[in-house]
């Protein structure tokens, strides 16, 4: 059976991204063995991207995506993986306590239909993870984040929630009676990898694959606004489900991405968040505990008066054409963003590869990551106090490289780092100090 390898081969790890692999180099008996294949695959990630960016221009002639939404989309990725910095993920930590206390019945886990079992099995699961997310407004609030995005290639794959994975756990507990925890490791990741290459505009049609899988085809129409798209093609690998439980739409009419009323902010911390906020503002109007719990446990649409999942003749008309939100800004600051953006990735690479062990070094980097992904986005939304968060921000670098945290690999890049960030400290500095000295000077005349 397989054995556990820290770097599987570039051809496995291919075959990893669209679940080609086989029972015997995919079976381990015990979860702690387990690849971390998701980590892995990072490269892939970054090399399809490019690959999809290549053939786009080719194919249209122009670019398919903005630095804004990529960078957003990124962004997202990066912070929904930030909690396992800190402990083992609740799907799998939570599996494991169900197994260990409450298994009817132990599959062997070297055994091939133990491992078709889990197969189906997780993405049965997810497909109900996913309706669910979709049907119930307090589970919403954490998916939507994954379909904020107006764009719809490689990088919206990576847009995920940072919250969602407190709830997705429960879905998958009933498969802890029977499969062990080892199996159901591996196949919750092969079941997430699978979804990256399907968000794409490049794949037109499968051919007969379409009435099986889930394909780049019937994931369009999963995140579209079009009216036709709304609550449809929740599954993972398999359409099945969806055609099964009546939930399927095929792609017609040109596909329309986004939400139904869009976020309208490259602000990390509101893409992930503002539908909390929106939310507690509607439970707080609601009038009596049977309205307020409909307005968390009804659809994202529900009205009094109208069904659970609300009217779909009510949901906003889509333009033709629609235009994206993508506000200009100019190319230095572009320049400026896609250099600090490889530079804070860099350090998330390191702290998630775990080649820094101490927990409040790991804290601090943390924190660091974050107040830079949030920073960015008020440079692309050009907010009032980008100033000062910058300021801040760049203030921090220096210190983390005064203290030996934050160190680029060889020299040269070590170097050219230190200067681009003295240079970055003093700019924003003096733009702050600027703007605050001609906001004195109004106040005093």
């Amino acid at each position: 059976m397989g054995q556990p390898n820290d770097h599987a081969s570039t051809c496995q790890s291919i075959r990893i991204m669209f679940y080609l692999v086989t029972p015997n180099e995919s079976s381990f008996s015990h979860e702690d063995e387990v690849p971390q294949y998701i980590q892995q695959a990072t490269p892939f990630f970054i090399s399809l991207m490019l690959l999809e960016l290549l053939m786009g221009w080719l194919k249209t002639g122009g670019l398919i995506f903005s630095l804004n939404d990529e960078v957003t989309s990124l962004s997202a990725g990066m912070m929904s993986r930030l909690p396992n910095l800190f402990f083992r993920g609740l799907e799998l930590s939570s599996y494991v306590y169900f197994w260990n206390n409450y298994r009817m019945i132990e599959l062997p886990w070297d055994s091939v239909w133990t491992w078709w079992l889990a197969f189906l099995c997780v993405d049965f699961c997810y497909y109900w993870v996913h309706r669910f997310a979709h049907e119930l407004n307090i589970l919403w609030a954490a998916h939507q984040v994954h379909h904020s995005s107006e764009y719809y290639n490689l990088s919206t794959a990576l847009r995920q929630s940072v919250t969602q994975q407190c709830t997705s756990w429960v879905f998958y507990l009933p498969m802890a009676l029977v499969i062990p925890p080892s199996v159901f490791a591996v196949h919750v990741q092969f079941n997430l990898l699978y979804q990256f290459w399907i968000h794409t505009e490049l794949v037109r049609d499968l051919g007969i694959l379409e009435l099986v899988l889930n394909t780049p085809s019937h994931h369009r129409v999963h995140h579209g606004r079009n009216p036709y798209c709304i609550d449809k093609n929740y599954g993972g690998v398999l359409i099945i489900w969806d055609r099964m439980f009546g939930t399927f739409a095929q792609e017609n009419d040109p596909v329309v991405y986004g939400l139904v009323y869009p976020v309208r902010s490259f602000d990390i911390l509101s893409v992930q968040f503002h539908y909390y906020q929106y939310l507690w503002g509607k439970i707080r109007k609601a009038q009596g505990i049977k309205y307020k719990l409909s307005v968390m446990f009804n659809g994202p649409s529900w009205r009094p008066g109208l069904p659970r999942l609300g009217d779909r003749l009510k949901v906003p008309k889509v333009g033709k054409p629609e235009v994206q939100f993508n506000p200009e800004w100019p190319t230095s600051l572009k320049v400026y963003v896609f250099i600090h953006f490889l530079l804070v990735l860099m350090v998330y690479n390191d702290v998630l590869a775990a080649m820094i062990l101490n927990q409040w070094t790991v804290l601090l980097m943390t924190g660091y990551i974050l107040l830079t992904l949030t920073s960015l986005g008020y440079i692309i939304d050009q907010r009032s106090n980008l100033h000062k968060m910058e300021t801040l921000r760049c203030g921090m670098i220096m210190i983390l490289q005064m203290t030996g945290f934050f160190r680029p690999n060889s020299a040269p890049s070590n170097v050219f780092t230190e200067v681009f960030i003295i240079l970055s400290l003093l700019f924003w500095a003096m733009q702050f100090l600027s703007k605050r000295w001609k906001g004195e000077t109004i106040l005093r005349k």
